[in-house]
């Protein structure tokens, strides 16, 4: 009878093992580079600095700054709007440093929704 797998019997499995462990060990890898994007913190800024926000890989807002100066109450909007402002500065940046880790996984393909997944 002849062997149809061509792999010794084992009907082709064994490319299949391989690619399991690949898939294993890049998916642990993943799992490190998003517990690493977690502990990241970038900077956004508005009011020309006055105001700032530090958010991490995971979108976290982990702290805001404000000067002194901006803190009218008189003016609570325009706060709220460069609160807003700085939030979203650092929350691009955020993404963007996601996005750049991410694509070595996924060889640089430009997988639209992928940031969002970490």
């Amino acid at each position: 009878m002849k062997n149809i797998g061509g792999q010794g019997g084992q009907g082709g499995l064994g490319g299949m093992d391989n690619i399991l462990r690949q898939a294993q060990k890049m998916q642990q890898d993943m799992k490190r580079m998003q517990d690493e994007l977690a502990k990241r913190i970038v900077e956004g800024s508005a009011g020309g600095g006055v105001v700032k926000a530090y958010v991490n890989g995971k979108m976290h807002l982990i702290k805001m700054k404000l000067d002194k100066e901006v803190v009218d109450p008189q003016d609570v909007e325009i706060l709220e709007d460069m609160i807003a402002a700085a939030y979203s500065d650092a929350a691009r940046k955020a993404q963007a440093m996601v996005e750049k880790e991410m694509s070595k996984f996924t060889g640089g393909l430009n997988i639209p929704g992928l940031g969002g997944l970490f």
